[in-house]
């Protein structure tokens, strides 16, 4: 493998693992547990696309998945991620990844690779702003006082409780909730063997865990969160709205930021929010979290075309009027297609 070349090698090929484990950046979805979550859900060819260093080492790299469609050949590095960015052991190594990328793309005869981070400006590089993510540090000296501190008094006082668990006895109480909650907001339900593989490659092995607000025993909100290296991702939440007034998803946040902490986390990623959603983004902010744009980068020809939504709005009032049983099997159809995004 020659140094100025990008490679593909598996994705849980311990060159890897040793590389990512080194890196202050990488997250969990950069582990290779992430990657055997996709590839068992959805059958996709995931791999690594790799910058060799010395000693046949790893440089620099992402994971991705190769994806075949009406359009031809794309990559997506990676799908149902919000944010992974490229690692490299240097800036060097991370212009020569990118640069190396744009020549492998076109070798490979993909139409497209999307990273879901942002690559050095390059010529075949096209970069777009899709929102704003929000990292909250861990560091201690959290809600003294404010808008968020009083929720969750509001909660204790209503006698709401919450529990941290990995049990995949648990799995059934989230995935209601969730159902409930995808339900309501008008989107497509992930099938449910997505948050068994969750379940079984990423919390069973220590990587992340769900908080449960239950009230009289009753399970009213739930929060799902990866972690691994530093760094604590929320990935899911659901809530029952009969039970808003009682702050249940504060608590929920609360305790995983506790959690968190006491596990060594350092970094609590709430993920991304659209641009134009001010609500979701005030409710972070309020936490005391940093908003960022989140820049992708996109190896192409020609720069992206404007996305259009997943879910138009005659989807959306389908999901919203149909019984759980047809919300579930829109979300079979379509999260394949959501690769793309």
């Amino acid at each position: 493998m020659g140094a100025s070349a990008v490679h593909v090698c598996a994705a849980d090929d311990p060159r890897w693992l040793s590389f990512v484990a080194a890196q202050p950046d990488a997250t969990l979805f950069h582990h290779p547990a992430w990657s055997r979550v996709l590839r068992q859900t959805y059958g996709y060819r995931t791999v690594v696309l790799a910058q060799s260093g010395p000693d046949d080492t790893i440089a620099a790299g992402t994971p991705a998945v190769e994806l075949a469609g009406l359009f031809g050949r794309r990559v997506v590095a990676l799908p149902f991620t919000d944010y992974l960015p490229p690692l490299a052991e240097s800036s060097a190594a991370l212009e020569a990844l990118g640069r190396n990328l744009v020549e492998w793309r076109k070798a490979s005869g993909a139409r497209r690779l999307m990273v879901h981070g942002a690559l050095p400006p390059a010529a075949g590089i096209h970069q777009e702003v899709r929102g704003v993510r929000h990292l909250l540090s861990l560091g201690g000296g959290h809600l003294q006082a404010g808008p968020v501190a009083r929720a969750i008094r509001k909660a204790q006082r209503e006698g709401v409780e919450t529990e941290v668990t990995t049990s995949p006895d648990d799995l059934m109480t989230f995935y209601r909730l969730h159902l409930l909650t995808r339900r309501r907001l008008g989107v497509p339900v992930q099938p449910r063997r997505f948050l068994e593989n969750i379940w079984r490659e990423c919390l069973a092995a220590g990587l992340g865990f769900v908080v449960i607000a239950r009230w009289r025993s009753q399970a009213i909100a739930t929060g799902l969160f990866l972690g691994w290296n530093g760094t604590l991702i929320y990935k899911f939440g659901a809530s029952d709205p009969e039970h808003w007034h009682r702050r249940p998803n504060n608590l929920v946040f609360w305790t995983a930021i506790q959690t968190g902490i006491d596990q060594g986390y350092r970094w609590l990623d709430l993920g991304r929010s659209e641009s134009d959603n001010h609500g979701l983004r005030e409710f972070k902010r309020r936490w005391g979290a940093l908003e960022v744009p989140l820049i992708y980068s996109h190896v192409s020809d020609d720069p992206p075309s404007r996305m259009t939504a997943m879910t138009p709005a005659a989807l959306t009032h389908l999901i919203q009027k149909s019984p759980p049983i047809v919300c579930r099997a829109i979300g079979e159809l379509l999260y394949r297609r959501a690769a793309y995004q």
